[in-house]
């Protein structure tokens, strides 16, 4: 009989005397499961910690991550094959359990159920009673209970299970972002499950998932690469893909974006390895720093005629692994035969090329290219291709064939072949001698592949009755058309016997030559494939220069401090659709929270140091200034600095090691894969590392979700909060707007300060508000935080366009008593300069912008009006506007008796005497004492 636990804690305090089997269980339960899932070079894994009690997740990602020295390794049935292998090498080596599962327990379904019924996800409050009487048992002594009884009561006591789902979906977004991870999902249900059926065989207790002690979901931080989710990428307008025009087409196209005006790649290897450094931009200082030289080679002046040329012969470096895979399998085409020769060609045209550079002998991919292009293996590749295959016949005959002199065999036969339309024009000339004259009027001798020699005569009228196709004698009927009727003799039957089948003959002469030549290639594959994965990431850096070059980027100095220390930065896609961009600084330094100062730096020639610099910068300005703009240019320049593939090193030395498959995955050596980075759009940055990126910046809200805007936005800060370290950086738009200003306010207040009170801890923040009257002494009082205050100027000028003022509504006190919150009076405009300064803006000038933008100009005016009223805490005039005469008397003459009873002073002997408070109180209402 099965037990019925409840999930509320005992009242018992004894500790459970251990049994052998318990220990035997117990021993089981400390082991450290991974599953991983792999399909088209695509990967997503999780694992369990027993010790701490945590899941760590990896999102579908292209690289092959080992993180936790696993005790058992599971996998699908359906995972890659070269994938497998190296799972079940790395089991034999380290002494782990290797399981292949099926399947059915890694789909992403089950995957999303078993980890929704988590109740680290589904019960909002854990310590929650189950019991009024704190007692957890379900059987009572005062009288039996039935099964609707019990199910009525277990569901008081658990929970509503719609309602529990409901949080646990809304909730899993506050850990990791597993929305577009289907091999992450399905790796998830399956070691949820492989857990339960390890808790089961233990405790011999099948309580399912929602029984497991997970009390933590973290996502896995890989090696040397940056994070940044998928809320940030759409935030930051790093990738934008367009929809096609036509309805009818699911075809896209990179829109504005940063990866479309960085990508000047000339190979299809080279835009992929592109968005793969796009999507994990690096960490290592070294590497970025030897990247940055490789792009400031390729903007020399003098390196320009050279650049050019390398950017032509690369548009003929195709993706040769996979064209040798397609060859290999037997699949290949004449199109996959030129584009190897045409790599032979342009590889050495590259490597002539590359000795062209100024100063390129120091910069380090020019050296691995030079390297990697072997030229003389190359060179023979190709001539040994050329002098094989016949390129005019191939394309006539849409087939790979061979040209002449290369084998005395298929030469012959294809003389044979080609002569063989005079023979059988003879052979029909001798048959047509012994044919009746009434059985056809002509015949002819035809060759057909397969089917060897025929003899064609027309088809006559009788034939098709029926009495059908009469065959003379020796002749043997072998098929018919509309028109013709074809035949065997036997003198085409000797013809078979002694020509035979040609164009078979031919054709699988020339299969044998072709995979001959392609084992004399194939000795050169990994030195092939070795130098279109240098010449991707050359592509690459050139590409930077390009852009570089093109929209006047500057070096970025990367420095081991954690500063952002911008001069006159720029937004890379901002400043492309405007006639004038407005370039602004802007300075961060992390760890400077509640209790801590920045040190000052003694090598920085800005201010003297970084003394000043605070961790937290909030901006503030009207509506429409730019302040979006620039919290996201700031976060766009860090992450080109950084936008790169991470090089890793020996497999002994780190934890977590990336794999590239050979062929057709690119995981399966252990390799080092080279960095890059991108020049910014500044006049100079002094930039430290950033290993995660977090925005709450726009809100993608859908019906298929379950949540509100809100707590969409809700999700976004959690996540941040959750994972960010020092070396983080956070953007904070307008935080709090999607609910009411006071809940919203206290949000936005609450974040700030718990990321302040981190202290050394605190990342760096960037944040923009509306939320004005959150900056008093007892909120975010800019004289005790160390935050830094900005705002946006804006330009007043009147009717007549004479200058107002420019800052003269801003000081960087908000107390100050010149600080006065007034709107333009009628006729003035506010010009927004776009630039950044010192100080609070404690106007939003909605009402200015409405009028910029439209709206009456009489809904502005009451929409001024009103404002003025809330802010001078007079908003009971509003209500005198609907009154009649006589109302607005009564409303005085209560008036005046509400001033008249505040004026009694209570504590007087007249008010301790009832006959002076009758008196008083008559007097107060203007009445009579008898009244």
């Amino acid at each position: 009989m099965k037990r019925v636990r409840w999930d509320g804690p005992s009242d018992s305090q004894e500790e459970p005397v251990q049994s052998k089997s318990d220990l035997e269980s117990s021993t089981a339960s400390t082991r450290v499961c991974l599953t991983v899932f792999c399909q088209n070079g695509r990967l997503g894994c999780a694992y369990y910690d027993p010790i701490k009690c945590v899941m760590y997740v990896l999102e579908d990602t292209q690289e092959v991550v080992e993180h936790a020295t696993p005790d058992v390794i599971l996998t699908s049935s359906k995972a890659d094959d070269a994938f497998i292998s190296v799972l079940q090498d790395h089991a034999e080596a380290s002494g782990s359990i290797f399981q292949i599962r099926p399947h059915k327990e890694f789909v992403p379904s089950k995957g999303r159920d078993r980890l929704l019924s988590l109740r680290l996800l589904a019960d909002l409050d854990k310590d929650m009673d189950l019991n009024q009487d704190g007692s957890s048992d379900v059987s009572s002594a005062t009288g039996l209970r039935n099964a609707y009884d019990f199910m009525q009561k277990r569901r008081e006591a658990t929970g509503d299970p719609t309602m529990k789902r409901w949080n646990a979906a809304i909730r899993l977004a506050n850990f990791t972002s597993l929305e577009s991870a289907p091999l992450c999902i399905s790796s998830v249900g399956s070691l949820l499950d492989f857990l339960a059926r390890e808790r089961a065989a233990g405790e011999l207790d099948d309580d399912g998932p929602e029984a497991l002690d997970i009390r933590g979901i973290e996502a896995l931080a890989l090696d040397q690469v940056m994070h940044i989710n998928a809320d940030a990428l759409f935030s930051l307008q790093v990738f934008e893909n367009e929809n096609h025009a036509s309805i009818h087409s699911d075809k896209t196209k990179e829109g504005l974006s940063l990866f479309g005006i960085l990508n000047n790649t000339q190979t299809s290897l080279g835009r992929s390895l592109l968005r793969t450094w796009f999507i994990r931009p690096s960490l290592s200082f070294k590497t970025l720093e030897a990247r940055h030289d490789a792009v400031e080679c390729f903007l020399h002046a003098e390196n320009l005629p050279a650049v050019n040329a390398l950017q032509t012969h690369l548009k003929g470096i195709t993706n040769i692994p996979r064209t040798l895979g397609a060859l290999r399998s037997g699949k290949g085409t004449v199109s996959d035969w030129q584009a190897l020769v045409k790599f032979t060609y342009h590889s050495s045209m590259l490597r002539d090329a590359l000795a062209e550079l100024y100063q390129g002998r120091q910069v380090e991919i020019v050296a691995k290219l030079m390297i990697a292009i072997d030229l003389g293996s190359f060179k023979e590749v190709g001539n040994i291709v050329n002098e094989t295959i016949d390129w005019e016949e191939s394309a006539e005959a849409s087939r790979v064939c061979i040209r002449p002199h290369v084998d005395e065999e298929l030469d012959k036969r294809k003389h044979v072949y080609r002569g063989i339309d005079s023979v059988l024009s003879k052979v029909a000339e001798q048959i047509s001698q012994s044919v009746p004259a009434d059985y056809a009027e002509s015949l002819n001798v035809v060759y057909f592949p397969q089917l060897g020699f025929l003899i064609t005569v027309p088809m006559l009228e009788e034939w098709e009755t029926e009495a059908g196709i009469q065959v003379l004698e020796g002749w043997s009927f072998q098929f018919s058309s509309d028109s013709h009727v074809y035949f065997k003799s036997k003198e085409m039957q000797d013809m078979d016997n002694h020509i035979g089948d040609l164009h078979p003959a031919i054709v699988d002469r020339e299969i044998e030559i072709i995979q001959e030549l392609l084992d004399k290639i194939l000795v050169c594959d990994q030195a092939m494939g070795n130098a279109c994965d240098v010449c991707a990431e050359f592509d690459c850096l050139l590409s930077f220069a390009e852009a570089a070059r093109a929209f006047n980027y500057r070096r970025p100095q990367m420095v081991e401090e954690p500063i952002i220390d911008i001069v006159q930065g720029r937004h890379p896609l901002q400043e492309q659709t405007v006639d004038a961009f407005v370039p602004n600084d802007a300075r961060l330094i992390s760890g400077v929270g509640l209790g801590q100062l920045s040190e000052t730096d003694n090598n920085s020639d800005v201010d003297g140091g970084t003394a000043s610099w605070s961790s937290v910068v909030l901006c503030t300005g009207a509506n429409a200034c730019g302040k979006s703009v620039y919290l996201k240019q700031v976060a766009l320049i860090q992450y080109m600095a950084q936008a790169s593939i991470s090089i890793v090193a020996d497999e002994l030395t780190r934890p977590i090691c990336f794999r590239r498959l050979e062929g057709t995955f690119p995981d399966i050596a252990w390799v080092p894969v080279a960095q890059s980075s991108s020049f910014v759009p500044a006049e100079s940055a002094r930039l430290g590392i950033v290993d995660k990126i977090f925005t709450r910046i726009q809100t993608r809200e859908s019906v298929s979700k379950v949540q509100s805007a809100f707590m969409i936005d809700l999700n976004q800060v959690s996540l941040a909060l959750r994972n960010a370290t020092s070396r983080s950086l956070i953007l904070l738009d307008e935080f709090g707007k999607g609910t009411v200003a006071t809940d919203g306010a206290g949000l936005f207040c609450g974040v700030l300060k718990h990321l302040l009170n981190r202290g050394a801890d605190c990342p760096k923040v960037l944040a923009a508000s509306h939320f004005h009257e959150v900056f008093r002494k007892d909120l975010l009082d800019p004289h005790k935080l160390p935050i830094t205050f900005l705002h946006m100027q804006v330009l007043f000028t009147s009717s007549a366009g004479e200058v107002l003022d420019t800052d003269g509504l801003l000081t960087s006190d908000p107390h100050s008593e010149n600080n006065i919150s007034r709107g333009p009076a009628p006729g003035e405009k506010i010009t927004y300069l776009y630039r950044v300064a010192p100080g609070l803006s404690l106007s939003s000038h909605a009402a200015q912008c409405a009028a910029m933008f439209g709206l009456p100009h009489r809904i502005v005016a009451r929409a001024q009006y009103v404002s003025e009223l809330l802010a001078e805490h007079e908003l009971g005039k509003l209500l005198e506007e609907q009154m009649t005469g006589e109302e607005r008397l009564d409303l005085q003459a209560a008036d005046e008796v509400a001033r008249r009873f505040l004026e009694w002073d209570l504590t007087s002997e007249e008010a301790t005497q009832q006959t002076g408070v009758k008196a008083r109180l008559a007097e107060i209402l203007g009445r009579n004492v008898d009244d």
